[in-house]
């Protein structure tokens, strides 16, 4: 209990004890507030009188004049800004030297009794009189409207809420990286694409990032479709928003959009399909060679697009409930993209018998198991890969101690066998 508490405490007790006439009444009122103030019951005694030091009021100290004012805070932030912002420790020389110069060429005007007050600031007292002044800076560096290329500012943004679900050819895009721990040098990366009326994916593995080849990868993966795209939209990544898929949407007659920057909700069910498609099959090792990319595109290209179009069902949201505090989300039957195609009336019916006699040839069971020895031909070419890398590695070492060259077979022994999970 603090002072104030205290004393409003014993204020209130004070009436009731001056009120009681019994000797043992007041004696229990005297032992509990000793109890709860744990002060000496004489001293209570003072304090419980008709005019005591309860009734004074408190005097306020008085403040101190401030030293430094607002004339010397205006004159120091000025300084600060003309000098790039420096903290304490390296301003302080620059006040000392610089003053006499700043005032010279009129960048700032104070009085004599300002610069000196200026000139004996130490470093510590600098930073505490520009607390403000970082924090105002602080606060408009962190609402200040990004400036992007003009580029950015030529592709429209759409929101998820904006997009169209109901007709096919809206294409969302997104490159999933296998770079394993380190996101150094160059590595393989999945085009993810998928459309958001039916659910339709294909994806393409492509090396690096460069504009050139994701380009290409997304030309590619264009004609697998089994119908005509009007639009893509995909996220604020260079490898996206370049002057070449520009180009290249200019010229197909196709509609180009982003989303928001680290918004991933706008890119939703293309963010969903890098899970369920690519990381859950393909995982997260670090994958950079020609014979990884090739194993992967000969599995997107042939059985894994297959086996999730034809056979793996798709829901779709169709709205949102809020119930008392909770948001209860409805679905549509579940369909496989396969499906979807067939039951829209913007698909040809020539492609439409086109997809049902593929699908007739087509066993799930058959697919699956394909999958999975291309997966492991995946993992093999890794280990392959990381034993030749570790043994070379080993050969350098061995080299620079002046030992024997350490044979692969003997090396790649000594380690613990790694189990495919």
């Amino acid at each position: 209990m603090d002072m104030q508490s205290r004393n409003q405490y014993l204020r209130v007790l004070r009436t009731e004890y001056l009120k009681t006439k019994a000797k043992k009444e007041r004696s229990a009122l005297l032992n509990e507030a000793a109890k709860r103030t744990k002060l000496e019951r004489k001293y209570l005694i003072k304090k419980l009188r008709p005019k005591s030091n309860l009734d004074t009021k408190p005097t306020g100290r008085k403040k101190r004049k401030p030293v430094y004012d607002g004339l010397v805070r205006a004159a120091l932030a000025r300084c600060w800004k003309i000098f790039d912002y420096a903290c304490g420790q390296r301003l302080q020389p620059l006040l000392r030297d610089e003053i006499d110069r700043l005032r010279k060429l009129n960048e700032l005007r104070c009085s004599e009794e300002v610069v000196t007050k200026l000139t004996r600031l130490s470093f510590r007292t600098i930073d505490t009189l520009l607390q403000h002044e970082k924090e105002v800076s602080r606060q408009q560096r962190k609402y200040h409207q990004k400036v992007h290329p003009l580029l950015y500012q030529k592709i429209p943004v759409k929101v998820f809420a904006e997009e169209d679900r109901k007709t096919e050819g809206h294409i969302q895009i997104d490159l999933v990286e296998h770079c394993g721990f380190s996101a150094a040098g160059e590595f393989v990366n999945t085009l993810s694409t998928t459309d958001t009326a039916t659910g339709w994916w294909e994806g393409e593995a492509v090396m690096g990032k460069g504009q050139e080849r994701v380009g290409n990868a997304i030309d590619t993966v264009r004609q697998r479709y089994p119908f005509r795209w009007t639009e893509i939209h995909s996220d604020n990544g260079t490898e996206f928003i370049n002057h070449h898929l520009v180009r290249y949407t200019e010229n197909e007659h196709l509609h180009f959009t982003r989303s928001r920057p680290y918004k991933k909700n706008d890119n939703c069910l293309v963010e969903q399909k890098n899970w369920t498609h690519v990381k859950k099959f393909v995982g997260y090792l670090r994958y950079d060679t020609e014979d990884e990319q090739s194993i992967l595109n000969d599995l997107y290209r042939n059985e894994f697009r297959l086996y999730k179009n034809f056979f793996q069902p798709v829901m779709k949201l169709v709205r949102k409930e809020r119930i008392a505090g909770k948001i209860r989300r409805r679905y549509d039957t579940p369909q496989t993209p396969y499906r979807r195609v067939l039951a829209s009336p913007h698909v040809p019916p020539r492609t439409k018998r086109e997809l049902t006699r593929i699908y007739r040839s087509l066993n799930p069971a058959a697919l699956r198991e394909t999958i999975e020895k291309k997966l492991d031909c995946l993992y093999k070419a890794y280990q392959k890969k990381q034993h030749r890398t570790v043994s070379s590695d080993a050969i350098k070492v061995a080299t620079k101690k002046k030992q024997h060259p350490v044979t692969v077979s003997s090396f790649v022994a000594e380690r613990r066998p790694v189990s495919v999970s």
